[in-house]
């Protein structure tokens, strides 16, 4: 079974033991909600713990696979796209999972994509609260 069918797999069945056996050690990842990229399989996995609990009625309802460079370095990956729809408070959220494989078949690099904006804001505002209740993120200072 190639990575990207495991992978979807995982996430379908809330299986984070699986997700991390199919990540690189020094994996990145890509979040519409944050400027610089989640890194390092630790920190990708509690992410991931935060997003199982955090979408409602998640599922894959599409896949592509083909190339594409990674990081601006010039080098072009076996790659695969998974389309998703999920809620989340309420909001649909239509998006994309984009999976860059390593020499051997571990996810080296994930980058999420989501529309409308407003569910985007809807995803960050849950995943921030999440990362702070799993002691991944610090607790905002009130003002």
């Amino acid at each position: 079974m190639e990575t990207a069918e495991r992978f979807r797999e995982a996430v379908e069945k809330g299986e984070l033991e699986a997700l991390g056996a199919l990540f690189a050690e020094d994996i990145r990842l890509y979040s519409p909600v944050k400027f610089t990229p989640f890194e390092g399989r630790p920190m990708v996995l509690g992410l991931f713990g935060v997003l199982l609990r955090t979408f409602e009625d998640f599922r894959y309802v599409g896949d592509f696979e083909g190339t594409a460079e990674t990081s601006g370095d010039g080098e072009a990956a076996r790659s695969a796209i998974l389309v998703f729809r999920a809620t989340v408070n309420g909001k649909e959220i239509h998006g994309i999972d984009l999976l860059q494989f390593d020499e051997a078949g571990l996810i080296k690099e994930f980058t999420v994509m989501v529309r409308p904006q407003s569910a985007v804001h809807a995803l960050g505002q849950a995943v921030l609260e999440g990362l702070v209740a799993d002691g991944l993120a610090p607790r905002a200072v009130d003002r």
